[in-house]
C-alpha cells in the first residue's frame, strides 16, 4: 500500500506537466488561428467565411478547443491532488471556479463560431449582421471575460503554490505579472490571450523538471 501511494504521489506532477503541456500548445494553436484567420480579431469583417484557406483555419482551431479544455480540466484536477490537504479553502474555490468559468467561456465563444459554420455548411444563409453579432459577443466572451478569468486563476494558483512551496519564486514573480497584465490590459490587445497558455506552458515544463531530477 505505501509503494502505490508512492508511486501514485510521483506520477502527478508529470501527469500535471503533460496536461499543462498539452493544454498550452493547443490553446496556443487555436489562438493563432482564429486571430489570423479574422473572425475574433476583425469584427464585421465576414469575408472569412468565403475564404477557403481563413475558414479551414478557423476549422481547425475549434476542432482544438474542446481537446485544450479537456486537458485544462485534467490540469486542474491533478493539482488539486498534488496539493492535497495543504490546500487553502479560499484560494482551492477561487482556482477552481475561475478555471471552470475559463473553459465554459471558451466553448461558449467556439460554439458561437461553430454554430455560424454549421449553418452555412448546411446552405442556410446567414445575415451578416447576424455573423456580426456573433462575431462580437464570441470576441467579448474570449477577450474580456475568459482574459480576466485566466487572470483570476493565474492569481489563485501562483498565490496557492507560494504558500505550499510547490513553484519557485521566480515563477511565482512570473505569474504575478502575468495576472496583472492580463486583468489591466484592453480587450482590444487581442494577443495578451496567449499570455495564459504561455504561462500554463511555463508552469508544465517546471513541474515536470523538477519532478524528473526528484
Amino acid at each position: 500500500m505505501v509503494r502505490d501511494s508512492v508511486r501514485a504521489e510521483l506520477r502527478t506532477p508529470r501527469s500535471a506537466a503533460i496536461a499543462g503541456i498539452a493544454f498550452g500548445l493547443l490553446l496556443a494553436a487555436a489562438v493563432v488561428l482564429f486571430r489570423v484567420a479574422g473572425p475574433l480579431s476583425t469584427v464585421g469583417d465576414i469575408s472569412w467565411l468565403t475564404d477557403p484557406t481563413r475558414e479551414r483555419s478557423v476549422r481547425i482551431a475549434l476542432n482544438l478547443v474542446p481537446f485544450a479544455g479537456i486537458a485544462f480540466l485534467w490540469f486542474i484536477g491533478v493539482i488539486r491532488t498534488r496539493l492535497g490537504d495543504r490546500e487553502d479553502k479560499l484560494f482551492a474555490t477561487v482556482f477552481l471556479g475561475s478555471g471552470l468559468l475559463f473553459v465554459a467561456m471558451l466553448f461558449i465563444g467556439a460554439s458561437l463560431l461553430g454554430g455560424v459554420l454549421l449553418l452555412e455548411s448546411e446552405g442556410r444563409h446567414v445575415s451578416p449582421d447576424a455573423i456580426t453579432l456573433v462575431e462580437a459577443v464570441a470576441s467579448t466572451v474570449f477577450g474580456t471575460f475568459g482574459t480576466r478569468m485566466s487572470a483570476v486563476f493565474i492569481l489563485s494558483a501562483t498565490t496557492a503554490g507560494l504558500r505550499t512551496r510547490s513553484i519557485p519564486r521566480w515563477l511565482a514573480v512570473v505569474g504575478y505579472l502575468a495576472a496583472l497584465a492580463l486583468l489591466l490590459t484592453p480587450p482590444i490587445s487581442h494577443w495578451s490571450q496567449l499570455v495564459f497558455p504561455v504561462w500554463v506552458l511555463m508552469v508544465s515544463v517546471v513541474i515536470l523538471v523538477t519532478s524528473t531530477e526528484d
